[in-house]
């Protein structure tokens, strides 16, 4: 995995954010930093789900940190959208359905209890206007959410 203090690896993937066709590429959108992005293993399974509501609960005191906020999981666009309209997310989703954001930021688990090879383990970067990596968290238990104070501080700190 990535760490704090790396440098983010540059990533471009499809973006979820009600339409298609656009895509997210990290170093374009280093002037919304500081950027929160988080990995989640799958859309529409419950502990997913309640992360990204949760993500959106929050939604104002991000951006009162001045951070933006993206999901990230293997999932299709098309899957990501409706995931994203059913929950009234109002943050943009990336679709990492190649996993090569995964494999960049290391953070790729093997679901076996599904037999699915390869989805995102639950993780968090804050990502500055610089690059740089300033906050770092992973679980390889899909079951534990981040602990979402945590992750509001270190966006306020990378302001």
């Amino acid at each position: 995995m990535v760490d704090t203090g790396d440098t983010a690896p540059d990533f471009s993937a499809p973006l979820a954010n009600g339409d298609l066709g656009e895509t997210f590429t990290l170093a374009d959108r280093l002037d919304e930093a500081p950027i929160v992005l988080a990995f989640f293993p799958g859309a529409f399974s419950s502990v997913c789900t309640g992360e990204m509501r949760t993500f959106q609960d929050r939604l104002g005191a991000f951006a009162d940190a001045g951070a933006s906020v993206y999901g990230v999981s293997v999932d299709s666009p098309f899957a990501l959208n409706a995931f994203r309209e059913d929950n009234g997310l109002e943050y943009d989703l990336v679709s990492d359905a190649n996993h090569d954001v995964v494999d960049a930021y290391d953070v790729g688990m093997a679901f076996d209890k599904l037999g699915i090879d390869e989805v995102a383990k639950r993780a968090v970067f804050v990502v500055d206007g610089d690059g740089t990596i300033t906050y770092a968290w992973e679980s390889d238990d899909p079951g534990v959410e981040p602990d979402y104070d945590e992750v509001e501080a270190a966006a306020r700190d990378a302001a």
